[in-house]
Formats: structure tokens, C-alpha cells, sequence
């Protein structure tokens, strides 16, 4: 099966759909870093580096799955949650991938302030433009009178030819084995002319505590595991002690007893407390390049381009591998499920 990314940064998801049994056929990222590491990384792979805007997605209607995580910053809680009015709002970018390639199915994640009460009726705007995304929006009105006009035609049913079943969830890393508190929501929409088993999002298979079916969550030191003190001598790739730590209130580091706090990119620089690790008796240090992909779950021969700030920025903006992983394999084996009728692109 085939897919393509959009906003695919320094490659999380892009690995996790790579893991499940996707061949990736394009992926569109503006950052000149990030296209960096994918280049170096899966020299095979098509980058386009520029505005996701100015990319034509025709070409490979067809393919089985468009995935990607949209940029979080207009819903996030540690931004200014601007939403709709953000310039960066890439919604409208994703819901029109999937009008032009008309995919089986579509993959898109992005931070649980998307689910803050202040984006409800913006995120039903959103679901309803997945649903429909042939639907013809209006230019010269706002995107709450074009919300009206989409739930009208969502009641009447029928009307139209491309359909989308949009489930939405809410998924923390942790529970799926990645050593990260990291919550995201995940929209996954399943092309309604499909007929395969019933579809769910994955269960989770760790837990706080363990117990019963799940497995304990993973923690800091899991992800540790085998790799030296930063300021020992070694050779291994990232793995550099980067000084000038320091815990302020509310941001204290992540224990090594514990998954880690969700770490963050930032626009200047690297956040401080969601990227330091603490030790037990209280001093605080960055993570390494090195641990922070080891705790996003990224293999250890993925090599980060770009400096410190900016290699921690691809790192703190990508879905957990692992993650991306199974929900990738759950649509799989849906698709691989279902019936295709052969006159749908006809």
C-alpha cells in the first residue's frame, strides 16, 4: 500500500507508516532541516521542500493513505492558541490533500487543546470537512456560516460522491508503549464506499502500574537504557551533553522512574523543564538529541541534520514512531479487509 505526508517533519510518522507496510510516495515538508534528515535518512524517498500550499496533490490520486500533523501551534496550550485566526491553521491544506487524491484513508494528529472548549464547534468544522471533503466552501462568508451550510448538507445525506467515516480520539503515548506522557488527538477517516472489518482505534497496551493485560509503562530509564553519561567519552551519534539547565516552577524535568513529560519544540529555542531530564537527587539537565529520539522512539541510526536547537525542534514536533506505528497498522489491516470498487476513480 501506498501513502504520502504532509507536514512530515523530521520523520515520525513517516517511520511508523514505513513500520506498518506503507511505501511512501511523497512527503512535503517546508523546513530546510527536516528535509534534511529525511534525504539523508531514506535517500529513496520523495521530499519536497516548500509551502504545503503550492503543492498539487492530483498526481497521486489513487493512493491508499494521506497522513500528517498538521502544525499544533494554533490549538496548543503552551502557545497562543490562536486556532482559526493563526495563519499557520494547516487544516484547510489536509482536508484538500484529501480532495485530490481521494485516498482510502486518511491519518492526521495534532495536540489535545484542539479539544479545549474554545475549538469545539471549529473542530466539528473540521470533522465535517473530512467527512465531505468535496463539499464546496464559500470564500466570501466565515468559517462558522460555512459550518452551518456543511452541517445542513451533512443532514440531507447522499448528496455527494466522496465520503469519508471520521472517528476521532484521544490517545496518550504512553499507553501504547512510548517512555512519553505525550496526548494527542487523531482523526482517522475510512473512504465510506469501503467494506472491511469494523474498524477501531488500537487499544492500548501499557499502563500506569501494569496489570491484568497491560504491560507497565515504559519509563526515562527504559529509554536510557545502554547509553553513557553525555559527558563520559563515547561515540555515539547526538549524544552530546548541552549545558545551562535549569528548573523553573512548573517545569521541574522529566524522573527517570517515569515516562517522560511531552516533549516540546518551541520556536526559540528549546523549552526548558519538558526537556530536561532530573535526577533523583534533584539536578536537572538537558536531554541529548540521542535520548530525546530514543524517548519519541525513533531507531538509533536516524540521524537529526541541523544544530542542537534545531535537530530537539524536529524531534519535539514528531509523532512517537511507535505510535504512528500501530495506528497505521489498524488502518492496514482494515483496508486490506475491504472490497475496492474498481469504478471508483473512473
Amino acid at each position: 500500500m501506498r501513502s504520502i505526508e504532509l507536514f512530515a517533519g523530521g520523520g515520525g510518522m513517516a517511520l511508523g507508516l514505513e513500520a506498518a507496510g506503507f511505501k511512501t510516495e511523497l512527503l512535503v515538508e517546508w523546513n530546510s532541516n527536516a528535509c534534511a534528515t529525511l534525504r539523508r535518512n531514506r535517500p529513496d524517498w520523495n521530499v519536497v521542500q516548500g509551502d504545503v500550499r503550492k503543492v498539487d496533490f492530483t498526481p497521486y490520486q489513487g493512493v491508499d493513505l494521506v497522513a500528517g500533523g498538521p502544525p499544533c501551534q494554533p490549538f496548543s496550550v503552551g502557545g497562543l492558541a490562536r486556532g482559526y485566526d493563526d495563519t499557520r491553521d494547516m487544516f484547510p491544506q489536509a482536508v484538500r490533500a484529501v480532495r485530490e487524491v481521494r485516498p482510502s484513508a486518511f491519518i492526521f494528529e495534532n495536540v489535545r487543546g484542539l479539544a479545549r472548549p474554545a475549538f469545539r464547534n471549529y473542530v466539528e468544522y473540521i470533522r465535517l470537512q473530512m467527512t465531505h471533503p468535496d463539499f464546496p466552501l464559500s470564500a466570501n462568508i466565515s468559517w462558522d456560516k460555512n459550518l452551518a451550510r456543511l452541517q445542513r448538507f451533512h443532514s440531507q445525506k447522499g448528496k455527494d460522491r466522496l465520503v469519508y467515516k471520521v472517528f476521532q480520539h484521544f490517545a496518550n503515548a504512553a499507553d501504547y508503549g512510548v517512555p512519553q506522557k505525550r496526548h494527542r488527538i487523531f482523526f482517522v477517516g475510512l473512504r465510506s464506499d469501503l467494506d472491511g472489518e469494523g474498524w477501531h482505534f488500537p487499544m492500548p497496551t501499557h499502563s500506569k502500574g501494569g496489570g491484568l493485560v497491560f504491560k507497565n509503562w515504559r519509563t526515562v530509564e527504559d529509554a536510557l537504557k545502554g547509553l553513557p553519561d553525555p559527558r563520559e567519552p563515547h561515540e555515539i551519534q547526538g549524544h552530546i551533553f548541552q549545558p545551562g539547565a535549569r528548573p523553573y516552577p512548573g517545569h521541574t524535568g522529566s524522573p527517570m522512574n517515569e515516562p517522560s513529560k511531552a516533549l516540546k519544540a518551541g520556536d526559540h529555542g528549546v523549552p526548558g523543564g519538558e526537556n530536561m531530564l532530573r535526577h533523583s537527587n534533584g539536578k536537572v539537565r538537558y536531554f541529548t538529541t540521542r535520548e530525546a529520539a530514543r524517548i519519541q522512539t525513533f531507531p538509533d541510526d536516524w540521524k537529526l541534520e541541523g544544530a542542537w536547537t534545531e535537530a530537539m525542534r524536529q524531534i519535539g514536533n514528531a509523532v512517537p514512531v511507535d505510535l504512528a506505528k500501530v495506528v497505521a497498522e489498524s488502518v492496514r489491516r482494515y483496508l486490506t479487509s475491504a472490497c475496492k470498487p474498481a469504478a471508483f476513480f473512473k
